[in-house]
């Protein structure tokens, strides 16, 4: 455990026997032009149950993605998350015993980072006592700033479309329904990118021509995603980041140049290397997923894709607390 926050003054402890269990979407950001602002929920779904114990122990059953990389101690992201809401709430917990079951790839775009401490926070405020939980809005706010933007915790949280923002030091997001057409489709590559490593490709500023081409395109991306999918390919065009990103990540940059030169609307999913293509109805999609195919076969053979053809996940985070 972590040996600071237990030992902290003040802090009730978390009573012993209880367990919850939440189920959080994996995410794709920025969408094209919406950096750092737009994500959407995909129903492609990590698990997390959390039982509190009445020893000092930590039990971590981890299966699934990252089994065999992830630690099973209280450095893992999900218990640091926990320990952060726990103290932020004013309670501290004992033992725990906790099981994850992940299906979201770790290090491919998909927001498994913010899947965890979304998982991990919506667990320790089910945990205190009802009337010290506190509600979806707080827990963006925690979360943002545990991941530093809201683009991939705010869909995680609410499901849907997420439009993201900050003042200061406060994170806001709302929530917007997304066309029944619009089907994802994406092509996880056997290679990892981290988000720092994406980051810092990006240059410290942008010329005003091409933020006025970006804020334009975003702003049409949100017509195309919630009334109009016949704007897709020309809302996807972005302008700030995937074009300083494509040397990190050439296989996925090749995807989506020949996806979008085939009329496709295709993007780098969050900082890559993961592809995300926004397709308009079943016809597309299946034109897509033949597109895919034959190219990363011939273009593409050093490559292992997992081509996911996916739905938008509309109620975000879901925590069942199981009564004793």
């Amino acid at each position: 455990m972590n040996a600071t926050s237990q030992a902290a003054v003040g802090l009730q402890l978390i009573e012993p026997g209880q367990r919850v269990t939440v189920r959080v979407p994996a995410t794709t950001a920025n969408l094209g032009p919406g950096y750092d602002s737009l994500g959407m929920a995909l129903a492609l779904h990590d698990t997390l149950t959390v039982e509190s114990l009445d020893t000092d122990e930590l039990v971590f059953d981890l299966r699934g993605e990252g089994a065999d990389t992830l630690p099973r101690d209280a450095s893992h992201l999900v218990i640091r998350a926990m320990d952060a809401a726990f103290e932020r709430l004013g309670f501290r917990h004992g033992g725990l015993k906790v099981t994850a079951q992940n299906v979201n790839p770790h290090g491919r775009g998909l927001g498994s980072s913010a899947s965890a401490v979304v998982a991990a926070v919506s667990a320790a405020n089910a945990m205190v006592p009802a009337e010290s939980r506190r509600g979806r809005d707080w827990i963006l706010q925690l979360t943002s700033e545990m991941e530093g933007h809201p683009d991939n915790v705010a869909p995680a949280i609410y499901g849907g479309l997420a439009l993201s923002w900050q003042d200061s030091d406060q994170y806001s997001s709302t929530r917007a329904e997304v066309a029944g057409a619009v089907i994802p489709i994406v092509a996880v590559p056997d290679f990892e990118l981290s988000t720092e490593a994406a980051r810092a490709l990006l240059p410290a500023s942008v010329g005003h021509h091409a933020a006025a081409m970006n804020s334009g395109r975003a702003a049409l991306l949100i017509h195309a995603l919630t009334r109009d999918p016949g704007f897709l390919l020309a809302g996807t065009e972005d302008y700030l980041h995937q074009s300083y990103r494509a040397s990190a990540m050439r296989p996925s940059a090749a995807l989506i140049t020949a996806l979008r030169r085939a009329g496709h609307a295709a993007v780098v999913s969050g900082a890559g290397p993961t592809v995300l293509v926004l397709a308009n109805g079943e016809p597309e999609a299946a034109d897509i997923l033949a597109f895919i195919d034959a190219f990363t076969g011939s273009n593409t053979p050093e490559v292992n894709w997992r081509v996911l053809k996916l739905a938008v996940d509309v109620e975000g985070a879901k925590v069942d607390v199981h009564r004793r």
